[in-house]
């Protein structure tokens, strides 16, 4: 863990746990208009992890996970990644297509990839325009990009592409519960350090 980041995250844990509860409440509050139905949420887990660390939370660098992840640019620069084990994948498609069958024998069809992208890109759209609200910067965000893949391989992206300027990201651990059904995801927030400083700044804290 670099210095500088673990820093900024032991001095300020409380403002950035904040921010991950504020943008999983927003992600939740989208995803009930989505079903038409309440949904509530566990209190989110908010730690700060390195890119190993972070696939030994998802089951392992080789369980199958689904991540939908798009690039920051604007005020701040980055990525943001939804992810999902492939038990929660299915279990939330089931939910926002309330058991609809489309006679498909794979288990992601078309259709169901379709659906899940859209999800993905509302949810992790939801958590950005919170963050945008709360902080008062510009985030733009890019078209997300669906993956079904290793953990390991999934993560490799945002490892390949920032490791050169710090090896770890923001992690939000979220449950969300629909009725008496329950799915666990995972946002990943991965700014460059400069970013954390713009983000803190913003509060009036850096």
């Amino acid at each position: 863990m670099s210095s500088d980041i673990k820093d900024i995250y032991s001095r300020n844990l409380d403002i950035l746990s904040e921010i991950g509860n504020i943008g999983a409440g927003n992600a939740t509050t989208a995803l009930a208009q989505i079903i038409g139905n309440k949904v509530n949420m566990d209190v989110p887990q908010v730690r700060l992890l390195g890119f190993n660390e972070l696939t030994e939370i998802v089951g392992g660098a080789e369980n199958i996970v689904i991540g939908i992840m798009c690039r920051i640019e604007g005020d701040l620069t980055g990525m943001m990644m939804f992810m999902l084990e492939k038990s929660a994948a299915n279990h939330l498609i089931d939910i926002v297509m309330m058991g609809f069958d489309d006679g498909s024998e794979e288990e992601f069809s078309e259709m169901k990839l379709s659906a899940l992208h859209e999800l993905g890109n509302i949810i992790v759209g939801a958590y950005l325009n919170a963050l945008a609200g709360l902080t008062g910067l510009k985030v733009i965000e890019s078209i997300p990009h669906l993956s079904i893949d290793m953990a390991g391989a999934i993560l490799s992206v945002p490892a390949i592409e920032f490791g050169k300027m710090g090896d770890e990201a923001l992690l939000i651990e979220s449950r969300f519960f629909e009725e008496d059904r329950a799915v666990s995801g995972y946002f990943i927030l991965i700014p460059d350090v400069a970013s954390y400083d713009t983000i803190l700044k913003s509060l009036h804290i850096g």
